[in-house]
């Protein structure tokens, strides 16, 4: 936990730009960061001018290249992938940075979830996981093989075997397995440290490991019953034994009627905007939050225009402030 002897120290907020999406289903989410940039500049903001980056190398050619990995589709790729956000965020947190990374697809979340276990390997670490989709497949059980449903799986170490329908071949074996243990060998996030915000959209391999997991769900008509404040507060009691958090915020989490359809996998009835703001600034008020992420913003598919991208910069804009505070020294 926090001491209340440490130091404390300001943050600095370094921007992690990761244009891949080789984990996705449908191309588009590479060009996420730029849509969210261009959003920026229609704004007359100057956001992108105030703080350092890293551009993370990206792998997006493999799309093209012949798929021997059916079930997990480009693993070798993503696995690389993976490994270079992994090093990104290592190495930013090691130099006293708050990364947020702006990342095409959310396979990409496995690296970063890497990356954070890399510095603080005995740290506890809890995620908050705000998404439609549960992404806790993994090739013995994905109907698509798509690997942006796959990184809660390999962060957990679960290959749900007790589900399994693929029979996958030695190569994705062997290159799964190098996926679970980027960064920090074996298991980076246990069960009970992980919640989710607004997931719907699940198959029953998903579900059931959910149920076996005891994995918490705040379903949005849950958020609007109880109340937000209840919910977030709630969670994090639930999260009170955790030293760190890594919210992960997948645009698709936001109701694609009411914002747009500007994302891999739109799903109804979902957040709005200002329901994600106000989620993410409480759990950055903990003063735990380490790393936060946005991903799947696909402006090939918005029919609105630079809808998604537009919203999604409203969120950075508002959440900025929170994260640009005194934090104790872990």
């Amino acid at each position: 936990m926090i001491s209340n002897n440490s130091k404390s120290m300001e943050r600095f907020i370094k921007l992690i730009k990761n244009r891949s999406d080789i984990g996705a289903g449908t191309r588009g989410s590479d060009l996420g960061v730029d849509a969210i940039e261009i959003a920026a500049i229609n704004k007359d903001s100057d956001y992108f001018n105030q703080f350092e980056f890293d551009d993370v190398k990206s792998h997006n050619e493999s799309i093209y290249d012949k798929n021997r990995n059916a079930f997990a589709k480009r693993i070798e790729h993503v696995l690389e992938q993976c490994t270079r956000v992994c090093y990104s965020v290592r190495n930013n947190l090691k130099e006293n940075f708050f990364p947020i990374v702006l990342s095409g697809d959310h396979s990409s979340a496995l690296g970063t979830i890497s990356g954070i276990k890399a510095v603080y390997p005995d740290k506890r670490l809890g995620v908050v996981w705000i998404d439609a989709h549960a992404d806790l497949h993994s090739p013995y059980t994905s109907p698509s093989g798509n690997i942006h449903g796959m990184p809660l799986a390999a962060a957990l170490g679960e290959d749900n075997l007790d589900c399994q329908v693929n029979k996958i071949i030695p190569e994705t074996k062997q290159h799964w397995e190098e996926l679970k243990n980027i960064g920090f060998p074996g298991a980076k996030v246990s069960p009970e440290n992980l919640i989710y915000f607004g997931v719907r959209d699940t198959e029953a391999a998903e579900d059931r490991q959910i149920e076996r997991l005891e994995i918490k769900n705040y379903k949005v008509e849950e958020i609007r019953y109880r109340g937000l404040k209840t919910c977030v507060e709630e969670a994090l009691v639930k999260l009170h034994h955790c030293d760190m958090i890594y919210i992960s915020f997948d645009v698709d989490s936001m109701d694609c009627d009411m914002i747009s359809y500007g994302t891999g996998t739109p799903v109804p009835k979902g957040f709005d905007q200002y329901e994600i703001i106000e989620i993410i600034n409480r759990i950055i008020g903990s003063k735990k939050v380490v790393c936060i992420e946005f991903v799947e913003i696909n402006p090939l598919l918005d029919t609105k225009g630079n809808k998604m991208a537009e919203t999604a910069f409203e969120v950075l804009e508002q959440i900025t402030p929170s994260i640009i505070l005194p934090l104790e020294e872990l």
